[in-house]
């Protein structure tokens, strides 16, 4: 079932009171965070309402069902979150489709997005002949894996590995990518304060990083969701990612 526009209008200034609260309880100010709209399994019309409300950034999980989207929001001037696991095989695809890709958590999938970059010659942006080509650098992240479960993805970030710190070396050198951060997603818990270690180990990891290769680099932090989103700003996101707060619950795919 769809919410009507003034309920999500009313859901939206929800979650900014929420941010703007947890803001002031971490002594930042609500501006330095970027609120992400996961619009995954939602319709165009309702991704269009929020963006009429103010907010410019959204999140989807499956190139195919942001494909089918896309035509209808052609007009927005939106960025475009790719938040999903990306196989290797589907670079190519991705980089047309999105502005941003989230969750790269390996050194192939980063070879293949750069590869990609340099090789199509259709994408995101138009040129003055109305021909559309991909853009000069790709915004990504890189993934953490902060949730033990198998089949969750995500570079290691276990202490004594090595795995994150080469793979963040290896992105910062790729010509096409623009590195900006680290994104994770902690453990679900009913109790949004026991995510808490979790958040506070991905910023743990980040100044780490910091420290040994440059204080310049991974100024992004993306984590935190609807149920949890306070608590990752008091431990220092730069962006969170909303979905069933401002959508209602999740349309079955």
């Amino acid at each position: 079932m769809s919410v009507p526009i003034n309920e999500m209008s009313e859901k939206l200034v929800r979650v900014r009171e929420r941010i703007e609260r947890a803001a002031s309880r971490a002594g930042r100010r609500a501006d330095e965070i970027t609120l992400i709209a996961i619009s995954k399994t939602h319709p165009a019309e309702r991704i269009r309402e929020l963006y009429e409300a103010g907010v410019r950034h959204f999140g989807e999980n499956r190139a195919q069902e942001w494909e089918s989207k896309r035509a209808h929001l052609a007009d927005l001037d939106a960025t475009w979150h790719m938040i999903g696991h990306v196989q290797s095989n589907k670079a190519a695809r991705v980089v047309r489709l999105f502005n941003s890709i989230d969750t790269v958590d390996s050194v192939a999938l980063a070879k293949r997005l750069d590869r990609a970059l340099h090789t199509e010659n259709t994408g995101v942006t138009e040129n003055t002949n109305g021909v559309e080509v991909l853009p000069q650098r790709l915004r990504v992240l890189i993934e953490v894996k902060l949730d033990p479960e198998p089949a969750k993805s995500g570079a290691s970030g276990d202490i004594g590995s090595n795995e994150l710190q080469s793979l963040v070396e290896s992105v910062s050198r790729m010509p096409r990518l623009e590195l900006r951060g680290l994104m994770g997603v902690p453990p679900y818990f009913d109790d949004p304060e026991k995510t808490r270690p979790y958040f506070r180990r991905l910023r743990e990891l980040r100044d780490a990083l910091r420290s040994k290769i440059g204080d310049e680099i991974l100024p992004v932090l993306s984590m935190g969701m609807s149920h949890d989103f306070e608590v990752a700003i008091e431990e220092g996101a730069t962006e969170i990612r909303v979905g069933s707060a401002l959508f209602g619950e999740r349309r079955k795919a």
